[in-house]
């Protein structure tokens, strides 16, 4: 005889459950109560540069969102403990590559003439690569195409050039990048 509620799995169809409604309630306004202040910051700034590089409202705040759901979800999974060892390890080495090309963009914006597309471009795809995997026996599909959204924005050849042109309408933009990238930095964040 199977012992009463054999085979089923409180903690997974709870965790699924935290997925799927912090994947609906995703917005700027939820991600305050999910993403300290400075990241706040962080993400309000990128959500003004890409509306005026993009002219539109609805495709910036669709990016925020896509940036802010997989946040929210990779945190979830982390603090739910479902990465196994080798997706740790994954975690880690992305965690280093996305800052190393935080530092670049800064470097970049700092240093006169020393913006280099196709490194940024291709350090932009290894960290999609990476977080790919590392979402890959976790989230869904559609996962899968808010990364592959927000990796293809930022990585875009044309995009990027307009945000490092130093006469560049972005440019204000990208100081309070910067200067919130600075402090995360400083403050051990990234």
């Amino acid at each position: 005889m199977a012992e009463a509620g054999a085979g089923f799995d409180s903690k997974g169809i709870g965790l699924r459950a935290q997925k799927k409604i912090l994947g609906k309630m995703a917005s700027k306004r939820m991600a305050k109560v999910f993403i300290d202040d400075l990241t706040g910051e962080l993400l309000d700034h990128i959500y003004r540069i890409t509306k005026e590089y993009t002219g539109n409202k609805k495709e910036a705040e669709k990016l925020m969102r896509d940036i802010i759901k997989i946040v929210i979800k990779i945190g979830i999974l982390y603090r739910n403990d479902q990465f196994n060892q080798d997706e740790l390890i994954l975690a880690e080495r992305f965690r280093k590559k996305f800052r190393s090309t935080i530092m670049s963009i800064i470097s970049f914006y700092e240093v006169d003439y020393s913006f280099d597309r196709n490194y940024l471009v291709r350090s932009l795809n290894e960290c999609r690569g990476m977080l790919q995997t590392l979402i890959d026996r976790h989230l869904t599909d559609k996962s899968h195409g808010r990364v592959s959204h927000v990796f293809n924005f930022f990585s875009d050849e044309e995009f990027l050039d307009t945000v490092f042109e130093s006469d560049s309408k972005l440019r204000l933009h990208l100081v309070r990048i910067i200067d919130v990238l600075n402090r995360m930095i400083d403050e051990g964040s990234i």
